[in-house]
């Protein structure tokens, strides 16, 4: 991804407008209406640009961004040190997040709002990041040759019954590696290691290198089941009707693997009165609205209504292991998938 920067620019007074959950109103932090918002971000220019925008409309404050992946984002921070520009770290899946904020360019922010809002299995434990929208990773299905009935959890896809039948991401994208490292922290080691070699036997072909061919491949015939992050599907459904269904673990299998996409203020803020504003916004009903559609995710609070698409599949629970275990224990999930033979 291209660096850019996108000004936005806004003209209205600054409002207090991010703790708008009924029972989280907090007093909004005090902003200099001139000073810029400047945001890294390695979510797509196109999903963060309306809900930046919406935020300049909101509150005067004007807002630059600069998007990349999230590890030379990090690096930058590292190296900008107390020079930064930047304000906000704004990126997907809390392996990410937790390693810059092992990386020391988070700083821990004493937000109400933000922890009435989001549930504490969904945020770093010192509050060096919050997420702020989810996505669960679970099991898709061919509704033509599979019966819902015939699935259970992660592990079950080990099982001799899909032979031939299994389709997987690549291990190199982080969303598979934080999954791993999460089945490491429920069930350990060496049976996770045991379900990655199950997985590995029952692959229908070679890894794909994105869930949205992986999709499509269930919808062809190639694959019987697969395990991708709801909103490819959803991306997907917009475009017109698949043989292709979606099975959610229930509580009594561990539940739904989910992750998020979140964000942190930098250690060194150039402006953290308005990045904590941002933060509490996008968890306010317009930032959770925008948040949620824009990318087909689930928003963090369970009171805001999620886009038609998301609604439609249904509710399910979501396993409450904290996620910053997905980040303690990426290198473990790492080393295990490599023994394993996933690539």
């Amino acid at each position: 991804m291209n660096n850019r920067i996108l000004m936005l620019c806004g003209v209205l007074l600054v409002t207090a407008c991010g703790g708008n959950q009924k029972g989280t109103e907090t007093a909004a932090p005090a902003v200099e209406e001139s000073a810029p918002l400047v945001v890294y971000s390695s979510r797509a220019e196109q999903l963060i640009a309306p809900i930046f925008a919406a935020f300049t409309e909101d509150t005067g404050i004007e807002v630059q961004y600069v998007t990349d992946d999230p590890q030379p984002l990090i690096e930058r921070l590292k190296a900008e040190g107390e020079n930064t520009p930047a304000s906000v770290l704004l990126t997907v899946d809390a392996g990410n997040l937790w390693f810059a904020a092992d990386q020391g360019v988070l700083a821990g922010l004493d937000s109400q709002t933000l922890k009435a809002v989001v549930p504490s299995f969904l945020r770093d434990s010192q509050d060096r990041w919050f997420g702020l929208s989810l996505r669960a990773r679970t099991i898709v299905y061919d509704t033509r040759v599979v019966n819902p009935s015939q699935l259970s959890d992660y592990a079950s896809l080990a099982d001799e019954q899909w032979q031939g039948k299994l389709c997987l991401r690549t291990s190199k994208k982080v969303y598979n590696q934080s999954l791993v490292a999460m089945l490491i922290e429920t069930l350990g080691a060496a049976p996770t290691e045991t379900i990655v070699e199950g997985w590995i036997n029952n692959l229908a072909t070679d890894v794909f290198p994105n869930d949205t061919k992986l999709i499509e491949a269930v919808a062809d015939g190639r694959c019987a089941v697969g395990i991708v992050n709801t909103y490819y599907l959803g991306r997907l459904q917009k475009q017109g009707e698949l043989p292709v269904g979606l099975y959610f673990p229930t509580e009594a299998d561990g539940g739904v693997h989910v992750n998020v996409s979140g964000a942190g203020v930098v250690k060194n803020a150039a402006n953290p009165e308005a990045a904590q504003l941002l933060l509490e916004w996008l968890v306010g009903d317009r930032g959770q609205a925008l948040f949620a559609n824009e990318n087909l995710e689930f928003p963090v609070r369970s009171d805001v209504t999620p886009h038609p698409i998301v609604d439609a599949w249904g509710p399910y629970s979501a396993s409450t292991v904290p996620l910053e275990n997905a980040g303690i224990r990426q290198a473990e999930a790492v080393k295990l998938m490599d023994r394993a033979g996933y690539r």
